[in-house]
């Protein structure tokens, strides 16, 4: 299809789309699996949620030897199993030679604040940010709530929003990220994580165990060095592969069946917010529908779902956090969805924000915009997109 046919249809499906997001139906609430699976799939997850709400132990599964919690749900639990929390891990690195250096030689970028303690003739510590460190980084747990549906999104959907916002508001156009599929080898849209570094759940679940929980797999076989001293590894109890995929694929199936945020209540203020939410600007990343292809689960294939967020990296300015993964930059973040966020304690990628207001006029860079914008509206307006906001 010829961009001149491409944009119409797109503004086209995004005004349908708004007025169904206005009607949409009772869905699943929070923690639920999605409306429609087969009873096989709502086995799977069932089997998925139960993995991951287990905890890890260092023998037999190989949890550490160092990592930052012993199951998934110990960060992903508010409102309920597979949301968010107010847990804040630590990333560092530094500038070297004028490029960003993750400093793995110091076990950069990522803190593992826990070591499994002592193994023979070592002790599993802990790592702290080393004093060579320039850039230090905080970043909260995201929710995992209908993140199926963003992986059945096709690549080219994220490619063509990324090209009509360069034609139609270059200042404030996203960038798709490009990165490395690892199963493939194939470059893919990035969707996940903060930096949007991985292209799939797949992956994502893999990037987790390991990091996350020192669990070595299929995706992610090598062990991380603790504090980056690779000699220690020799004390590893499990130095075998930790997990055979079988537990990868366990975190996948929950996240893909996983409902997404249910629609909070609708109200008059809330009608009116939502159109402060468009004259704002504040659409023009945090895209309300987003709509799904072809899928092997019927209950994902060609459905039209509302993250308000179109996936895209974003340069925020003063509120990046400094890090480079990828082909992310260090002001470079994603674009957080914002459905559910009514349920969120604390916001923005480090959890600086206790308000919606204050996340809003925390925005800069690209963003910068539109944070202008809603601190010239009165305090009735404001009043009602953050009530708009509190609804999704």
């Amino acid at each position: 299809m010829r961009l001149r046919q491409v944009v119409p249809a797109m503004c086209a499906f995004l005004f349908v789309a708004a007025l169904a997001f206005r009607a949409s139906s009772v869905s699943p609430d929070f923690g639920d699996p999605i409306a429609g699976l087969t009873p096989a799939q709502q086995a799977a997850f069932a089997a998925g949620k139960e993995d991951f709400e287990s905890v890890e132990t260092v023998t037999p599964d190989g949890l550490g030897p160092v990592f930052n919690g012993k199951s998934c749900a110990e960060c992903h639990l508010t409102p309920a199993i597979g949301g968010a929390s107010t847990t804040v891990e630590t990333r560092f690195g530094r500038i070297l030679n004028g490029k960003f250096d993750p400093m793995t030689e110091f076990g950069g970028s990522l803190i593992q604040t826990t070591g499994i303690g002592p193994q023979g003739s070592c002790d599993f510590v802990g790592e702290t940010v080393p004093h060579q460190a320039t850039i230090v980084a905080h970043r909260l747990t995201t929710p995992l709530f209908g993140l199926g549906l963003v992986d059945a999104v096709p690549d080219d959907e994220f490619k063509t929003i990324a090209l009509i916002q360069k034609i139609f508001s270059p200042s404030t156009a996203g960038k798709v990220a490009m990165v490395t599929d690892l199963a493939s080898s194939h470059l893919k849209v990035g969707k996940f994580g903060w930096k949007c570094q991985n292209p799939n759940l797949q992956q994502f679940a893999g990037d987790a165990y390991l990091n996350e929980m020192g669990i070595t797999n299929p995706v992610f076989p090598e062990e991380s060095c603790p504090q980056g001293d690779c000699n220690l590894l020799v004390c590893n109890p499990v130095p075998a592969l930790n997990d055979d995929g079988s537990g990868v694929t366990l975190f996948t199936n929950f996240m893909t069946f996983l409902a997404p945020p249910p629609r909070g209540p609708v109200n008059q203020d809330v009608r009116h917010g939502e159109a402060l939410f468009f004259t704002t600007g504040c659409f023009a990343c945090h895209t309300p529908a987003l709509r799904t292809g072809s899928s092997p689960v019927a209950a994902l294939r060609h459905v039209t779902f509302f993250p308000f967020s179109d996936f895209l990296l974003h340069d925020m300015g003063s509120l990046g956090d400094g890090i480079e993964q990828g082909p992310a930059k260090g002001t470079e973040m994603r674009t957080a969805p914002l459905w559910g966020v009514r349920t969120r304690a604390t916001l923005l990628h480090d959890g600086r924000a206790t308000t919606l207001e204050q996340a809003i006029l925390a925005h800069d860079g690209q963003g910068r915009k539109s944070r202008n914008a809603f601190d010239s509206l009165g305090t009735h307006s404001k009043a009602q997109l953050i009530a708009f906001l509190k609804s999704l």
